[in-house]
């Protein structure tokens, strides 16, 4: 476990050179448009959603205007982010449910995010890290459960189900607490910009000599 929680720091201390800035790649202006980010985010990329969000939150600015919006109209404006119509139902449950519940502020634990509609593990880990600056668990989206596999941080095998809380489990074992939060970005950011699921350019890569699946 050691070997692995150490490799696991070097890839951390590199990706963060290289990556200094690295961080939500979501807009928002508040706690609530954070949520429903995260929640539009599901099978579909930040940059669409990014493309969404500024005529949706200026129409509904936080959970108030949310709850009481006519589900019609919302699945009008977030159709592109696909699967429109669950998550405009979830989107104002949990609005309705922030407002009933929590005095119309999103919650700040693990326990009281799950209560929302539409919130799972993922969402309340991105909430609870970009909103509050909580490390209560680690993100596991497509990048990091691909990257993860790649970089020998969990088995292959284990990567390629996607098993978002199993691989979660291993990873949160070998990476230290305090960059939990950062930890997804950075493989998130590396993902996209070199680790390319289908040509990944090794060649350039800051990590190919620590990396088992390096092509060079």
């Amino acid at each position: 476990m050691k070997n692995v929680q150490d490799h696991a720091k070097s890839i951390i201390r590199i990706l963060k050179k290289q990556y200094p800035h690295s961080t939500i790649a979501l807009d928002y202006g508040n706690l609530f448009q954070l949520l429903v980010s995260v929640i539009l985010s599901a099978q579909c990329t930040d940059e669409r959603v990014n493309k969404v969000t500024p005529a949706l939150f200026q129409k509904f600015p936080n959970a108030k205007d949310f709850a009481k919006c006519d589900i019609h109209e919302l699945e009008k404006m977030i159709y592109s982010t696909g699967f429109y119509k669950n998550k405009a139902k979830n989107i104002k449950g949990a609005s309705q449910k922030v407002m009933s519940d929590f005095d119309g502020k999103v919650p700040g634990t693990m326990k009281e995010l799950l209560t929302l509609p539409g919130v799972a593990r993922k969402t309340a880990n991105v909430v609870l890290s970009s909103g509050f600056g909580q490390n209560e668990g680690i993100v596991v989206d497509t990048h990091v459960a691909r990257l993860a596999g790649l970089l020998g941080l969990v088995p292959k095998k284990l990567s390629e189900t996607k098993n978002a809380v199993k691989i979660e489990e291993i990873l949160v074992k070998i990476i230290p607490r305090k960059y939990w939060g950062i930890f997804a970005f950075l493989l998130i950011d590396h993902g996209r910009a070199i680790c390319v699921a289908r040509r990944p350019k090794c060649e350039i890569c800051p990590l190919n000599k620590i990396c088992p699946s390096s092509r060079v």
